[in-house]
Formats: C-alpha cells, sequence, structure tokens
C-alpha cells in the first residue's frame, strides 16, 4: 500500500502532525493530500485518516468555541454517543461524507487565517454577523450549520474567492 502524507494544520504557518504537535510548515488541507480521485472512498484510506482529521476537527471547533449542537451539525449530525465516542478520541473509519465536511472546515479554517491574520478575529470571524449578501446579516455558521455539505461548500467558495484561491 502507498503511503499517505497527513499532514493536518490550522493555518499558513502553524500545523499540527498526526500527535497534535504543532509545528512550524506549510498548510495541507486534507482535500488535497496527494490520494488519486478513485482512492478517496477507498474504506482503508478513509480508516488512516479518520483519526487525525477527527483530532484536527475538535482543535478547530475549540478555536471557535463551537457548542455541541454546532459540532454536530458541521459533522452531518452524527449520534450523540458516536459523537462523544469521537470526543473520547474513538474513531473508527469515518465516512466519505464526513470526511469531506471535515476538509471543507479545513479549507474554511484555512482561509479565515490567511484573510483575518489578528488570531482573536479569525477565531470569532464564524460567529460574528456578516453583511455579505450570502448571509444575510446572520453569521457564517449559520449557512454552515443549516446549509448542510452545500452551506460549507458556499461559505469556502466565498472565503477562497476572497483570497484568491483554492489551494
Amino acid at each position: 500500500m502507498e503511503d499517505v502524507n497527513f499532514k493536518l494544520a490550522t493555518s499558513i504557518y502553524r500545523e499540527y502532525n498526526l500527535d497534535m504537535e504543532l509545528l512550524e510548515l506549510e498548510l495541507t488541507p486534507l482535500s488535497t493530500l496527494n490520494i488519486a480521485p478513485d482512492r478517496r472512498r477507498d474504506p482503508e484510506v478513509r480508516h488512516r485518516m479518520s483519526g487525525p482529521a477527527m483530532r484536527t476537527f475538535f482543535h478547530i471547533a475549540d478555536r471557535w468555541s463551537l457548542n455541541t449542537e454546532e459540532q454536530r451539525a458541521l459533522l452531518g449530525w452524527p449520534p450523540e454517543s458516536t459523537f462523544y465516542k469521537y470526543k473520547t478520541g474513538r474513531v473508527s473509519t469515518l465516512s466519505y461524507d464526513m470526511l469531506m465536511r471535515i476538509s471543507l472546515i479545513l479549507g474554511i479554517y484555512k482561509a479565515i487565517q490567511i484573510l483575518y491574520p489578528e488570531p482573536d478575529l479569525a477565531d470569532r470571524w464564524v460567529k460574528l454577523p456578516n453583511s455579505n449578501p450570502l448571509f444575510g446579516g446572520r453569521p457564517a455558521m449559520a449557512l454552515m450549520t443549516e446549509g448542510g455539505t452545500d452551506g460549507l461548500y458556499q461559505v469556502r467558495r466565498l472565503l477562497d474567492g476572497r483570497r484568491g484561491g483554492w489551494n
């Protein structure tokens, strides 16, 4: 089986390795790992990505001060018991949908860190009222939690457009 590089990051300058140790490297979101598109649904690949992906998600959720309901909504509403297993580190193979959601959240986090280099503002941005027509005066988190995967894609595209790219 080919070796897959699992870099999990929190900003363009800060990155966490599999043990959540802070490294000073370039950000590589989960969606851009060197995994061939036909292997992304492979259970073995998903299994290898699941633990690191969930640890990264909870790190971002902590930075954004998300409550349990917001976290579950972003993940696609896993059952409560499953969610709490994830929080304790007991992560089995995540679904392709959940990995895609986490990848989108990581991309959103990355884009916000680039657009708003002040960490406090960057971490509060998802909960601040937003005058962009996409949000209608509501925080981005409302679209991200109520809009499902499509809402996550919309926020990701908006932010990536503002910063000038998808990578």
